[in-house]
């Protein structure tokens, strides 16, 4: 893989591009995809952002997002889209298989392949250029950092600038995670400067819910959140009925898993949803404890040191019950 400040060359000339995120896309896949779309455009490319699933409908405010594809609905004309490009952008992802059904798609496509990601242990052989640097806050901190090397950073705007900011904040913790460098408090007074409406931006992704996912949230702390004390442990398992009580949409469960780490002793938080094709894990921890590799060895993912996912074919029963075998396990790395 080449550094992805080779590829500036290649953008000099309009041709057609495409972008793409991880299933599932949240504020920062879906941040990053079209501020790194409005910037391309200004250059004069022909660009198509394309989610791999569908996407919170608290994203839709976003400036593009009502062009994004969804593969899934689309996929044949995703399909020609990709043999028709010369160029695909890869973000907030660094392994194919983050893009479910998409993947094999990705695989064999022939244009040039562009990943931008931080997320650790990337699948460099299956991109041409890139950049991968788990260091960095956010893939919309990245997108900043590559618009502002090819010297283009006059080309920012409110409307990419919104896009990126809400990448950044989402994945920061509104500033609070260790990832959050003076860089990235920089490009927010930077992106400020160009005329973003921070509060509104925040309140977008924050306050922008409907009453169910409230009364969601009451019942799964009640009922569905266990305390493993002697491991510094929370689980939250959450059952596919009550989705369907609640009437539960994509999105509803961002930032649950984030919860159980506000009570105090607690260095890992764990969240398993029963999703129909399998259980899905979210992992957060405090402090020293690796939840990437804890994701990789235990539940076939990863992600960051202490913010992690994973998912399980086994009924959501048989997956708590390993989860809690390998607490055992790992109870000399949560004291």
């Amino acid at each position: 893989m080449k550094p992805v400040t080779d590829i500036f060359p290649l953008l000099k000339q309009p041709a057609k591009v495409m972008i793409t995120m991880h299933q599932k896309p949240d504020a920062d896949a879906m941040g990053s995809s079209l501020a790194l779309c409005g910037y391309l455009k200004k250059l004069g490319h022909t660009v198509t952002v394309v989610s791999p699933t569908n996407w919170a409908p608290w994203l839709n405010w976003m400036p593009g997002a009502e062009d994004v594809l969804n593969y899934d609905k689309e996929k044949e004309r995703v399909q020609q889209l990709l043999t028709d490009a010369a160029i695909l952008f890869c973000l907030d992802f660094n392994i194919f298989h983050r893009t479910k059904h998409f993947e094999q798609d990705l695989y064999q496509a022939k244009c040039v392949k562009v990943l931008i990601d931080h997320h650790r242990e990337p699948d460099v052989a299956s991109f041409d250029y890139g950049v991968s640097n788990m260091l960095k806050s956010s893939t919309c901190e990245m997108v900043y950092d590559f618009i502002v090397a090819a010297g283009d950073e006059s080309m920012l705007d409110t409307a990419i600038g919104a896009c990126l900011y809400a990448g950044v904040i989402a994945d920061t913790g509104s500033f609070r995670f260790d990832a959050t460098t003076p860089a990235v408090h920089r490009m927010a007074a930077h992106l400020m400067e160009l005329g973003i409406r921070h509060t509104t931006i925040h309140s977008l992704l924050f306050d922008n819910f409907l009453e169910n996912r409230l009364r969601f949230m009451g019942h799964v702390f009640l009922h569905r959140l266990e305390f493993f004390y002697e491991y510094n442990t929370a689980l939250i398992a959450i059952p596919k009925y009550d989705l369907l009580k609640y009437e539960i949409k994509t999105g509803d469960t961002e930032g649950l898993v984030n919860f159980p780490l506000s009570v105090q002793g607690i260095k890992l938080a764990a969240l398993v949803i029963d999703r129909d094709e399998e259980r899905k894990w979210s992992f957060r921890s405090k402090d020293d404890f690796d939840c990437n590799t804890f994701a990789r060895k235990y539940f076939n993912g990863g992600g960051h040191f202490n913010a992690s996912g994973g998912g399980s074919k086994n009924s959501l029963q048989e997956t708590v019950n390993q989860f809690k075998i390998v607490l055992k396990e790992n109870e000399h790395l949560l004291r």
